[in-house]
């Protein structure tokens, strides 16, 4: 890769008068390293799918393209996924309503848990006792204290946990994180993000297929500890926007984002948040807010600014802003660019209001003080552009170093401290929305304020 440091942009910025531009392609950070050797059939990992939604039917296809993993059994509430997972992946998958059966299982060596959100804890906290590795799709918590109850049960019997925030795998934000510590932007101060949608299926509107029914959707068992009401289709199929089962865009987005702040950044969260929003356009009887925006506070130094918008007019976008004292650094989609601005050298002057007289006096001063470094004017920008590989998969590299460690045993990127952490700051948001109000919360003993 191409290093970019401060001298090499300050380099840049004296030989050229105009913007400099470079790019390159990003290949994996695990390819760079030694590579897994290819498993042999006894080496192989069987997993298992609980929850086998759009989320989970998109992780499992991404996992099973990773060699040595082969899927045996699939759990899910609702009848016509279990059928489609057997169409998918073949007849002889072991399909269940009951998770349980799967954990029973002793040819089961990995779960993937993508039910909703109010699901995660019991069903991670029960694969890790029945002995199963876990990766546990985001956000960790639906409620705050499934956090400590899973890092404990992580701890107690020696399970693998990875949270299913892919960018803490991705080389683009590995990239970033490199650039911001060499200095690339000087003394970071602002993080701005954005994750913006402007459709029904981006509002979580999910098709219901024509046949759910309490007879083919069991509706108990998606419950759980949810309030009991009769039977919802709506409910049952577009979850997410309802806080008994998930977590609003809070959960489901910026926990995204905050998993990328805290891994470029090193932080392990805020210390207090300020959040507004409302239902401003999805008044489809969600309870779940379709805009928000939030502000938090880092003990780093720098502040965090995000904001979701479910009623965009523009195209969906997602990305980030840092914004240090010598420049800035953007992530959008698979690229990072960072623009070099040097901090002036000297403060400027404002004295056309002074006498004619007094304004000579000044300038002379001035001048001795700070002389001319640059007579043609201040250095221009430098401008740095890196682009991942075209087909580049954080997802894949995400399921590629869970698996890794499930073999080797070693610490996987993002296990139940750090998920905790992301999802903790995240639903902050929620938080100071229902309070109207600050709200503190302690990012390293992990406890509201």
């Amino acid at each position: 890769m191409t290093h970019l440091d401060r001298r090499s942009f300050l380099r840049s910025a004296a030989k050229t008068a105009a913007l400099t531009s470079a790019s390159i392609s990003f290949h994996s950070l695990l390819a760079q390293a030694a590579p897994i050797p290819a498993p042999s059939p006894s080496d192989t990992i069987h997993l298992a799918l609980i929850g086998a939604g759009i989320q989970g039917q998109g992780d499992t296809a991404t996992a099973l393209q990773v060699p040595g993993v082969k899927l045996v059994a699939v759990a899910d509430c609702y009848d016509g996924r279990l059928t489609h997972a057997k169409e998918l992946w073949g007849q002889d998958i072991f399909t269940t309503r009951d998770y349980n059966e799967i954990l029973a299982r002793k040819d089961v060596d990995a779960v993937l848990i993508a039910t909703p959100d109010h699901w995660h804890r019991r069903a991670a906290v029960d694969a890790m006792k029945a002995g199963k590795d876990v990766y546990l799709e985001k956000p960790m918590i639906h409620i705050y204290p499934d956090g400590p109850e899973i890092i404990e049960a992580a701890r107690s019997t020696n399970r693998i946990i990875q949270v299913g925030s892919q960018r803490v795998s991705s080389v683009v934000y590995a990239k970033a994180k490199e650039l911001l510590a060499s200095g690339a932007i000087g003394k970071l101060n602002m993080v701005t993000a954005r994750w913006d949608r402007n459709s029904s299926i981006g509002a979580w509107n999910y098709s219901i297929p024509l046949d759910a029914s309490p007879e083919t959707c069991d509706w108990p068992r998606f419950e759980g500890a949810a309030p009991k009401i009769p039977f919802s289709a709506e409910r049952f199929f577009q979850w997410r926007k309802w806080k008994d089962y998930g977590s609003g865009v809070a959960g489901d987005l910026f926990v995204h984002l905050f998993s990328g702040t805290h891994f470029i950044t090193g932080a392990n969260g805020p210390t207090r948040a300020m959040a507004t929003g409302g239902l401003r356009f999805w008044k489809d009887g969600r309870d779940a807010n379709d805009v928000l925006l939030a502000l938090f506070d880092y003990p780093e130094g720098f502040n965090l600014s995000l904001h979701v918008n479910f009623v965009d007019g523009g195209e969906e976008s997602e990305g980030f802003l840092f914004t240090g004292s010598e420049g800035l650094m953007e992530i959008a989609g698979n690229t990072v660019t960072v623009t070099r601005t040097p901090l002036a050298t000297e403060p400027g002057y404002t004295v056309s209001t002074f006498a004619n007289a007094m304004q000579k006096d000044y300038l002379q001063q001035y001048r001795q003080k700070y002389p001319v470094v640059h007579p043609d004017g201040p250095p221009p920008q430098a401008v740095e552009k890196y682009a991942a590989a075209r087909g580049y998969s954080d997802s894949y590299d995400h399921f590629h170093n869970f698996f890794a460690s499930v073999r080797s045993r070693k610490p996987v990127v993002e296990d139940a401290t750090f998920g905790f952490r992301a999802a903790g700051a995240a639903l902050l948001s929620n938080l100071s929305v229902e309070r109207g109000s600050v709200v503190h919360w302690n990012p390293e003993t992990m406890k509201l304020g």
